[in-house]
């Protein structure tokens, strides 16, 4: 069996630039930062045991301090394997030519984003008018780029509308500060607000859901574009051979908040890339 070699640096988000030393027996992995560093490294730990299995080589997760790291890591090579959200997926395309999207959750062909407040007069996003407001992080998917499309598309610029927007840089991060009350509402991915609120980590006598967006395509697990075709489908494979039905394997999905993994591809984020022109986030 394969002694596992998953390399943890709990608590910290690591620098891409100073962290990763590629070798050639490893794959190498990070992820988009939307949410705390030692709950992304909880919840791929278990997925990166399976992967050393299926593959027969060592995996390495990396965690980074911001989105722009992930999609520079995978243009210059020092990542292999990456969890993106929907944007920053069309930002890696289109920074490497190459980058693949291999496999989503089946949820992320209808993914949405929940806005949240706390102030009990609020019942849509007029009613924030003049008020603050938190977005994610800046190149979120889910917490920045869909939320103010769908705005815009109501012809409701965020600039405009609120008093002050400020960007927590996380979605649980979101959740904390609505109920803090250091902003009066803000917006995050329905996922996260789900487990939030199952694990009791949000007060939903305090916050609640006031509004939700339109579907959309969001995540996904990318690779880089020069990585070894064979090993690519192996890759793919070992997702789509997750089974829930599988009690190990459900283990697993369920820290991914994914019922299964199905496959994707480059044609399915191209709403997405519409809707970051629209906002004039890609020029």
């Amino acid at each position: 069996m394969l002694q596992r070699t998953l390399s943890w640096a709990a608590g910290v988000a690591l620098c891409l630039s100073s962290s990763f030393t590629l070798a050639a027996d490893t794959l190498h992995v990070s992820a988009i930062p939307d949410e705390a560093p030692t709950e992304l490294l909880r919840k791929f730990e278990p997925l990166g045991a399976y992967l050393e299995q299926q593959l027969g080589m060592s995996v390495k997760f990396t965690p980074v301090t911001d989105y722009a790291g992930v999609v520079e890591a995978l243009a210059t090579d020092r990542v292999d394997l990456a969890w993106l959200g929907g944007f920053t997926f069309v930002q890696a395309r289109l920074k490497t030519g190459n980058a693949i999207p291999l496999v989503q959750r089946e949820q992320d062909a209808q993914f949405t984003s929940k806005f949240i407040t706390s102030n009990p007069d609020v019942h849509s996003v007029a009613d924030l008018k003049g008020k603050t407001f938190a977005f994610g992080s800046p190149s979120s998917t889910s917490g920045h780029l869909m939320p103010r499309y769908f705005m815009q598309q109501e012809q409701q610029v965020p600039e405009q509308l609120f008093s002050r927007i400020a960007f927590s840089g996380a979605h649980d991060a979101t959740a904390a500060w609505v109920q803090a009350g250091k902003v009066d509402g803000g917006v995050l991915n329905a996922s996260v607000w789900e487990k939030l609120v199952s694990t009791g980590k949000v007060d939903t006598s305090k916050v609640r859901v006031f509004a939700t967006t339109s579907p959309y395509y969001d995540y996904n697990w990318t690779v880089r574009g020069n990585l070894d075709p064979a090993l690519v489908e192996k890759i793919k494979a070992a997702f789509l051979a997750l089974d829930p039905a599988n009690p190990a394997h459900k283990a697993i999905l369920d820290l991914q908040a994914a019922s299964r993994f199905i496959e994707t591809k480059p044609e399915n984020y191209a709403g997405i890339e519409a809707a970051a022109r629209s906002a004039n986030l890609l020029q």
